[in-house]
């Protein structure tokens, strides 16, 4: 398989989505059980309990509630200034995905930092900081998916869309079959991510950030992969 072929028409698109979505998943189970009972990705949710804590007169729901959204929205306005607009044309996965996706890891590396240095139980300004910096991750990972560009439509964060598609094509029949694949297989891995999540905080609740963090790396690892190929394709042409 040509390296032209690896970038324009990337093999393993849905499986880098699909491992995306599973560290997603591990990072809305930290951000709901130790962060504050609100989401890091699921921005309606957060914005139901917002409205839950004002008619409860909950201040502290509100400001997690708020903290993160706000952290969510300064992610996406970051990524989305990396990415840019894609191109119509351009690569399926470009390269300025990938710049996202580093800062990203970085960020969620200073969330793991953090989770360790708490022993996996902030509180106060600890938990309102790694909420933030979780929150601002899952946005980074939100316009890193948009930056492919409106030939891919895939999230792997808010999924209530995803969920709409898959069943409205099997209910339909007028989708492709690769796309409810993908689509149920992303739903899916978020379910395994939260579960794997999960287990890792009745077990060893200070390694649940290195399950997004080993997501980050297994797909940032397989883009370098394919760009460095189409380079080497590239100068190979000339």
């Amino acid at each position: 398989m040509s390296a032209a072929r690896n970038e324009d028409g990337i093999p393993s698109l849905g499986a880098m989505t699909v491992v995306l979505a599973f560290g997603a998943g591990a990072v809305d189970v930290a951000s709901f059980t130790r962060l504050g009972d609100v989401f890091s990705s699921v921005m309606t949710g957060n914005l139901v309990l917002l409205g839950l804590a004002i008619a409860s007169a909950s201040a502290p729901l509100a400001v997690h509630a708020l903290v993160a959204f706000a952290g969510y929205v300064a992610g996406v306005a970051a990524g989305s200034r990396i990415t840019g607009s894609p191109p119509p044309h351009g690569p399926l996965w470009p390269v300025r995905v990938t710049a996202v996706l580093l800062v990203e890891a970085v960020v969620l590396a200073g969330f793991a930092g953090g989770w360790v240095a708490t022993g996996a139980r902030p509180s106060g300004a600890w938990q309102l900081g790694l909420l933030v910096l979780a929150s601002v991750g899952m946005g980074l990972q939100s316009a890193a998916m948009r930056g492919l560009g409106s030939r891919t439509k895939v999230s792997t964060t808010y999924l209530t869309g995803t969920l709409t598609g898959v069943v409205a094509g099997l209910a339909t029949g007028d989708r492709p079959r690769s796309f409810d694949v993908r689509g149920t297989a992303i739903l899916l891995a978020v379910v395994a991510g939260a579960a794997s999540g999960g287990i890792a905080m009745l077990v060893v609740p200070w390694a649940l950030p290195l399950l997004p963090l080993a997501a980050l790396a297994v797909v940032i690892g397989t883009a370098t992969f394919h760009h460095r190929a189409v380079r080497r394709s590239s100068r190979a042409g000339k």
